[in-house]
């Protein structure tokens, strides 16, 4: 009985050692929820309380391992079927230079962007979409992921893997980290709009500060430097490069290069065909590329990519054409450009292409309000100073037969002379002030032309027969500036025998068989109207010689 009774005695002691360790396994429960719950807490606080997208998503990673206890995180951003970003913890800068290139989304990593659904597994590589890790990969056998939904679409997915202490994830971990998946959504939400309206805001303050460089005369340089600084700024480039078009080719050359490797790139003559922004130029639209080192859009040039990856190009168009062609990049392994945050980037370079087009106009128009005063400074020579400087000398010659004095008929003489030699000095500033327009009219020589002019030009050569002239010299002057390749020209004006004759020669490679003859015959025709001649060929000396004669009283001298 005392057996009974003792065995009876003991059993109470047992039920009561295991009930408290029962309730002591439960209260150290409910203080472990506490405690995750209250970790939760802080992580949905630390993630909301961020606006800059990138410290959110690394937030978001770090709060993950910290909440499951995990050895591994990484959260992994989604475009289209790929992954465009990926973020790790846990994971050294050395051992993901030796792991290599960031996962692109097949595997494991690619189940979750097919298939947005919580995936728990206690052992990776037993799963059917798992074929293994790089070389130089930790070993990773417990896995939890879950995606993160932004307005009903798939932003990206989180990846927990190795729980610390070789246990698996459970079904905790897994609401814990949903969870935490719900308000990342939120937080990502919230961070990206933040990001829109201050990226906004920064594009168009970069407009504004290129119309005032442009509109106050600032140097093109520093305009082109301007707007690639404006726009590498706002996202994040660590390349920027604007390429002009090559006047009479199909070229490319980079104008502004700035940030790394800037000196590879500045001043490169590019083709359209093979190169990257060329390709932008082709299709008149903004085109992007993740490695610009595996573009099959490059194939032109000497590589010179390296170090780089992502990359964005834009042309600059307007209604008259193309102004040039924007390119950013980043280093390899950096975020791509996102259609997001490359959004705004086409209406920036149409503004700035505006800007420079209306900059060009004004500098053309106050190059005409300059040539247009020359013009009527050349008339008001012409009509008042020179006649009057005639008139002066006639006065003083009709004296002399009044001047018995041999001084003062010497003096009279030389005053004569002087107002002769005055008269010839206006006469050729006239005619080099049209010279001058007709060249700028005409392309552009890089030299100045030599003028010699001969016999009564002002007295006798009718107004209608100068505007002829003028507009002779100017077709000539511009066929010299495109086909002659010459480095001096000599024009020369004569009035002699009632007829004026322009001779232009050059020391030019002459004119080819094959070359446009339209405005030589322009010339003949003008000189056929006005009962005149003309004729064009070698010089004696080499070049190109033309000359154009008309009478002073024919149809012309109306």
């Amino acid at each position: 009985m005392g057996n009974s009774l003792g065995d009876d005695g003991r059993r109470p002691g047992r039920e009561l050692d295991h009930l408290l360790d029962e309730m002591q396994a439960r209260a150290d429960a409910v203080a472990g929820t506490r405690a995750r719950v209250h970790g939760l807490l802080e992580a949905l606080l630390t993630v909301g309380g961020e606006l800059d997208l990138s410290q959110v998503l690394r937030r978001i990673v770090e709060s993950a391992v910290t909440l499951v206890d995990a050895e591994y995180g990484a959260l992994g951003v989604i475009e289209g079927t790929r992954l465009s970003e990926f973020l790790t913890v846990g994971v050294s800068e050395e051992q993901a230079g030796r792991i290599g290139a960031l996962p692109s989304g097949h595997g494991i990593l690619g189940e979750l962007i097919r298939r947005p659904q919580p995936l728990r597994l206690s052992e990776l590589s037993a799963h059917p979409s798992s074929y293994g890790f790089p070389p130089d990969h930790p070993p990773m056998r417990s896995f939890l992921g879950v995606p993160i939904r932004v307005r009903d679409e798939v932003f990206g997915n989180l990846y927990l893997t190795e729980k610390r202490g070789g246990a698996d994830f459970d079904a905790e971990d897994e609401t814990i980290l949903r969870m935490l998946a719900v308000a990342a959504g939120v937080a990502i939400e919230n961070a990206r709009l933040y990001q829109a309206a201050r990226d906004r805001q920064r594009w168009l303050e970069a407009n504004a500060q290129i119309v005032r460089a442009l509109l106050s005369g600032a140097p093109q340089a520093e305009v082109l430097e301007g707007i690639v600084g404006h726009a590498g700024r706002i996202l994040n480039a660590d390349l920027g490069v604007l390429a002009l078009p090559v006047t009479g080719s199909a070229d490319l050359r980079v104008a502004i290069a700035l940030g790394v490797d800037a000196d590879a790139h500045r001043d490169l003559v590019l083709p359209v065909d093979g190169s990257f922004m060329g390709a932008a130029l082709a299709t008149g639209e903004q085109i992007a590329t993740a490695d610009i080192q595996q573009d099959p859009r490059v194939t032109a040039g000497p590589p010179r990519w390296s170090g780089l990856g992502p990359v964005v190009a834009v042309p600059m168009v307007t209604d008259d054409g193309v102004r040039g062609v924007l390119l950013l990049a980043r280093k390899e392994r950096a975020a791509p450009f996102s259609e997001e945050e490359t959004a705004p980037l086409l209406a920036f370079a149409g503004q700035a292409a505006l800007a420079m087009e209306l900059a060009a106009r004004r500098r053309d128009a106050e190059q005409v309000a300059v040539l247009e005063d020359r013009d009527r400074i050349a008339r008001d020579l012409h009509d008042m100073a020179i006649q009057r400087l005639f008139a002066t000398g006639m006065t003083l010659q009709s004296t002399l037969r009044f001047v018995d004095h041999p001084q003062a008929t010497e003096r009279i003489m030389r005053a004569v002379d002087d107002l002769d030699e005055t008269i010839k000095i206006i006469r050729t500033t006239i005619f080099g002030l049209r010279a001058r327009e007709a060249e700028r009219r005409g392309g552009g020589l890089r030299f100045t032309p030599s003028l010699q002019m001969e016999g009564p030009i002002d007295a006798q050569v009718p107004a209608a027969i100068a505007e002829e002239a003028v507009a002779v010299l100017d077709e000539a002057l511009s066929n010299v500036a495109r086909h002659a390749e010459a480095s001096s020209v000599l024009i020369r004006l004569t009035v002699a025998a009632g007829t004026l004759t322009l001779t232009v020669r050059d020391d030019g490679v002459g004119i080819a068989p094959d070359a446009p003859r339209g405005g030589l015959r322009n010339l003949a025709e003008r000189a056929d109207g006005l009962g005149g001649t003309f004729h064009v060929g070698p010089a004696p000396d080499g070049g190109t010689r033309l000359r154009w004669s008309v009478p002073l009283e024919g149809p012309g001298a109306g």
